[in-house]
């Protein structure tokens, strides 16, 4: 990017929950929910939600690699959602709820791989890593009702039981890398 960010495409379940935690991280400049990797073109969430589309609900991260690197945004990835379930995130079940990186840049499939090496030669997790690593071949921004969801609906039910939760770990466990306010 021309203007020295870089973007990594992330999938980690629902859309909502994945923004809702990159939104708050220091060095990253906007987090947008969208569709990736699927068959359809501009595909509606509806279509996404039957599972037919071969699509993730992915969030689109673009940060200042001065303030943040790649290995910290995957390893927040990788603490707040389970890569070691195939196609699901808690109730969230189908293949658009996969754990997936999808990366533009060789270098930063690179750093993806390496991780992904190490969480199975430590078996840090407990479970073989079923994330997905793939080129991104297509990039569907979600509708504009779900950006920015959980801070526009935070007392709505999915939002408070599901995505609080992610949050509020992330908050915990990675507070060195928290905005100012967030």
């Amino acid at each position: 990017m021309s203007d020295g960010l870089q973007s990594i495409t992330l999938a980690g379940g629902c859309f909502w929950c994945t923004e809702a935690v990159f939104d708050r991280v220091r060095g990253v400049i906007d987090v947008q929910s969208g569709y990736a990797n699927g068959h359809t073109a501009a595909p509606t969430y509806e279509q996404v939600c039957t599972g037919n589309t071969g699509h993730a609900e992915v969030v689109r991260v673009r940060f200042d690699p001065t303030q943040i690197g790649l290995r910290q945004i995957l390893e927040i990835f990788f603490a707040t959602h389970d890569p070691t379930t195939l196609n699901r995130q808690g109730n969230d079940v189908g293949t658009q709820y996969r754990s997936g990186i999808y990366y533009t840049d060789p270098a930063h499939r690179q750093v993806a791989q390496d991780m992904l090496d190490e969480l199975e030669r430590d078996g840090q997790l407990g479970a073989p890593v079923v994330t997905e690593l793939a080129e991104l071949r297509s990039y569907w921004p979600a509708e504009d009702y779900h950006q920015d969801y959980f801070a526009n609906h935070p007392g709505q039910g999915y939002c408070a039981f599901v995505v609080g939760p992610k949050v509020a770990k992330f908050r915990k466990t990675f507070s060195e890398h928290l905005k100012p306010g967030a």
